[in-house]
């Protein structure tokens, strides 16, 4: 997987290009869905993924299929790229990001820690979100949206 990330960083029209033939044979709208997952020291869960050569790193997640609803989609990608079962929470963002497609962000708490991480990624980490690299915008967003959600911690205890 490592290889195919680093030929598709060479050739990221190939993406483009695998893009417009799924595209071509979906239906007329389409939907993705992410997960704001923050650990206990309020740093944001990001994975390395193989498909996003313009920006490796961003929110786990993944497309929408058939008659599936958007938290259904994100407990099954969860399950497949991280083998980490989360509770679903608030819809933090929703977004129409490209032509006929629209992005779904929830913030949601995990049941356990990351397992096996699929090949659909080549890692994941926990990053201070003051330090974030390049996302897309609306990965960004989403984060941004999530962290106004969660209550801050009293500090005078």
């Amino acid at each position: 997987m490592h290889r195919l990330a680093m030929i598709l960083r060479r050739m990221p029209w190939l993406v483009t290009l695998a893009y417009f033939l799924w595209r071509w044979r979906q239906a007329k709208f389409s939907a993705g869905v992410v997960a704001v997952i923050f650990d206990n020291q309020g740093r944001v869960l990001l994975v390395h993924h193989v498909f996003h050569p313009h920006n490796p790193w961003g929110l786990p997640g993944g497309w929408v299929g058939y008659n599936e609803t958007p938290d259904t989609t994100l407990v099954r990608e969860l399950l497949e790229e991280l083998e980490m079962q989360v509770e679903i929470g608030p819809l933090v963002a929703m977004q129409l990001t490209g032509r006929s497609h629209m992005d779904y962000a929830y913030l949601c708490t995990p049941k356990n820690p990351i397992g096996a991480v699929s090949r659909e990624l080549l890692g994941y980490k926990w990053q201070d979100v003051t330090q974030l690299p390049r996302l897309y915008d609306f990965h960004y967003k989403a984060v941004q949206q999530a962290l106004s959600m969660i209550p801050v911690a009293d500090s005078t205890r």
